[in-house]
């Protein structure tokens, strides 16, 4: 009888060791971007700053990777992808060692900005490169590999991350970070060969004119409107979360470390079984499930006295595991929606407003909480629980749409 599925390829070593690159560059590019908010009450306490200033410092980041990651879909196909990769890893890497050296706010705001316009468009360049190095039937794997990074930067990256702030001060974990993407700098340019297949294939076409007209569609919008919406009520929280922990829960900052480990340890383990889920059970009606329990969480966190550390701990886990039990079904209706020429564009526009948005409400929760003092508890934290409670219920009717046009969309085909 003939076989209909293709059998798994097997990797060569020289495929492995490109994964492993891909996956660790990844690894620091997000823990750059997310280490800056459990530093948040140690950065707001060193370097003086308000609630507002250190929200425009977490969204400086967000905003100009956003934006970059936008622009650079017009002239990322006419570049060798290891040039590209090369020069805008070389960029994150400077940007990161400013930050390290950053004096004041007015410095770390810079290279916050600096860091995000390069590291914006490091993903998407990643991901073109699997794209061009990885027949079909391996970049499942392949790309499972490398989002761990995320679970990995939880995990190991924020409590070692702390570990260094604690006892070395702020600027070590930047340090940290500068050191061992400087290692694997030298290992994307030893050990990958030039990516060019794809000028070969070059289009007369302007690729911001498919930018536009993809921005104009009109389902499309409503995409991005959900996407948008579920990265605000998703990221509000987070700004913030270790100076609330630090000031109205007392944890200690010794004791940071282990919030972050076992919430990333949480996130390891729900993912893979939300991602099961959502290939056997209605995608819709996860996302809801997982968006009611982000809100009851939410609503409690926020609302929090002094607990014991296990307490925390266990909130913490529950929380997260609701708030990313949304994304695997999101993004998989997501990407139902646009039609196959338009893909690129689309996933392009929604990596940026990801991003953006993420920036927007690092901005608003900043003017929301309130800190009278450096040691003083924040306050109106619970109105941003509110808030976000708000926001998510929102992303949960705009889904119901984008629900709504998968289904469509899927009848139209068969």
């Amino acid at each position: 009888m003939e076989k209909t599925t293709a059998e798994p390829t097997a990797f060569t070593l020289k495929q492995i060791i490109i994964i492993a690159i891909l996956a660790l560059l990844q690894f620091t590019v997000i823990l750059d971007f997310v280490i800056i908010s459990p530093l948040g009450d140690i950065l707001m306490k060193t370097l003086d700053m308000t609630t507002a200033k250190f929200g425009f410092t977490v969204s400086a980041y967000a905003f100009s990777a956003g934006i970059s990651g936008l622009l650079a879909a017009g002239f990322a196909d006419k570049f060798d992808r290891k040039k590209l990769l090369i020069f805008f890893y070389t960029g994150f890497i400077i940007g990161t060692v400013f930050c390290a050296f950053a004096a004041n706010y007015q410095m770390l705001l810079f290279a916050r900005i600096f860091t995000g316009l390069f590291g914006g468009v490091i993903g998407s360049v990643s991901l073109a490169i699997v794209t061009d190095l990885f027949v079909i039937h391996q970049r499942g794997r392949v790309m499972g590999t490398i989002q761990m990074a995320y679970a990995t930067s939880q995990i190991l990256g924020i409590p070692m991350g702390l570990y260094f702030a604690n006892n070395w001060g702020w600027h070590s974990a930047f340090i940290m970070i500068a050191v061992l993407a400087i290692l694997i700098l030298i290992a994307v340019i030893t050990q990958i060969e030039p990516i060019t297949k794809h000028l070969e294939l070059q289009s007369d076409k302007s690729p911001f004119l498919h930018l536009w007209h993809t921005l104009n569609n009109k389902n499309y919008q409503i995409g991005f409107a959900a996407i948008a919406f579920l990265s605000v009520g998703g990221f509000m929280l987070q700004p913030f979360g270790s100076a609330f922990l630090v000031n109205n829960i007392h944890i200690s900052h010794l004791q940071l470390p282990m919030v972050f480990f076992f919430t990333g340890l949480s996130v390891l383990f729900i993912m893979p079984l939300v991602g099961k889920l959502s290939d056997k059970v209605n995608k819709f009606k996860l996302f809801a499930v997982g968006s009611l329990i982000s809100v009851i969480m939410i609503l409690i966190y926020t609302n929090l006295d002094p607990i014991p550390l296990w307490e925390v701990v266990a909130i913490n886990m529950v929380l997260f595991m609701g708030i990313m039990s949304r994304m695997i079904p999101a993004t998989t209706l997501n990407t139902a929606i646009p039609e196959m020429k338009d893909r690129g564009a689309y996933m392009s526009i929604t990596s940026s407003l990801q991003q953006i948005a993420g920036g927007i409400a690092a901005v608003c929760a900043g003017f929301i909480v309130h800190q009278e003092t450096k040691s003083s508890p924040l306050e109106n934290y619970d109105i941003l629980g509110y808030v976000i409670a708000v926001i998510t219920s929102c992303s949960v009717l705009l889904m119901w749409r984008v629900n709504q046009l998968a289904k469509s969309k899927e009848k139209s085909i068969i």
